[in-house]
């Protein structure tokens, strides 16, 4: 088997390459990477390093031919026009490129109805390779829980969480259990299902009052729950020009939309995904 893991730099795709690592020789493995003369690190290890351009399609039919699974893991642009331009290029090269299988990350904001930047992209992502030639599998990726641990010291200094949410949940994932069941379904015949689509979450959701009480515990600091606005949200954390994303994703979770709850980690890796609480005190040793 030839495997291709793209975005292997980033936060998530470098994880899914040291899981995919532990299960199949690296001689089996080529990571896609933008720059290739920035990964001499990973052709250190013995893995074949390729040009990866969403935008350029011959670039990818080039990198992606003799592939039997390609991790697809999408860019960090902030826009839905941006991204479904993207994986229009992706989905083009891949069939050109006679690619076996592609497992894509999906995320829960996907509903029709979602004001989220980011749903029309995650919407249109299982139609669109549901009508491709390709065989395909998605993972869903709730919310990530390893900003929190950065972010924790801002919240004990505020003493609440600020979260414009309102009463509704929202459920999480850690990075590493995320990258675990990538890797488990990419060298899995038997998950690695043609259409088969994948959500995965904690065992339970939080709603903001639940959230303060674990990061209270975990932090030894008194924290609450006070909200501030949307508008509020998006202004404070606007660098890189981020905001505007950042509170539309809190806008759909105030909707009731990012409070989804699977057991889809479980079918996969034949146990739940780490608790918060679990994931907060291991990784605040």
């Amino acid at each position: 088997m030839k495997y291709i893991i793209t975005g292997a730099t980033g936060h998530l795709g470098s994880k899914i390459l040291k899981e995919v690592q532990k299960l199949v020789p690296n001689s089996e493995i080529s990571v896609g990477v933008h720059t290739v003369s920035k990964a001499k690190n990973l052709a250190d290890q013995g893995l074949e390093v390729l040009p990866i351009d969403y935008l350029n399609e011959n670039i990818m039919i080039e990198s992606l031919t003799n592939k039997d699974v390609f991790v697809y893991v999408p860019s960090k642009s902030h826009d839905s026009f941006s991204r479904v331009t993207e994986l229009e290029n992706v989905i083009n090269a891949a069939e050109k490129a006679h690619v076996g299988h592609i497992l894509a990350m999906g995320f829960i904001a996907d509903q029709e109805n979602n004001p989220f930047d980011l749903s029309a992209f995650y919407g249109y992502l299982p139609r669109r390779l549901a009508e491709s030639d390709l065989n395909f599998t998605i993972i869903k990726n709730s919310l990530y829980a390893d900003p929190l641990i950065p972010y924790l010291p801002e919240l004990i200094e505020r003493k609440n969480v600020i979260y414009p949410i309102g009463k509704e949940a929202l459920t999480f994932i850690s990075l590493e259990d995320s990258a675990q069941a990538f890797a488990k379904v990419a060298t899995s015949d038997k998950l690695r299902k043609n259409g088969k689509i994948y959500t995965l979450t904690q065992s339970r959701n939080y709603t903001m009052p639940e959230l303060a009480q674990v990061l209270t515990y975990v932090s030894g600091h008194k924290i609450g729950y006070q909200p501030v606005t949307l508008q509020e949200f998006s202004d404070m954390y606007n660098q890189n020009g981020e905001g505007h994303m950042l509170g539309s994703m809190y806008q759909a979770g105030s909707m009731g939309l990012l409070n989804v709850v699977s057991d889809d980690y479980q079918e996969i890796m034949g146990h739940p995904a780490t608790d918060l609480q679990e994931f907060l005190k291991k990784e605040l040793k």
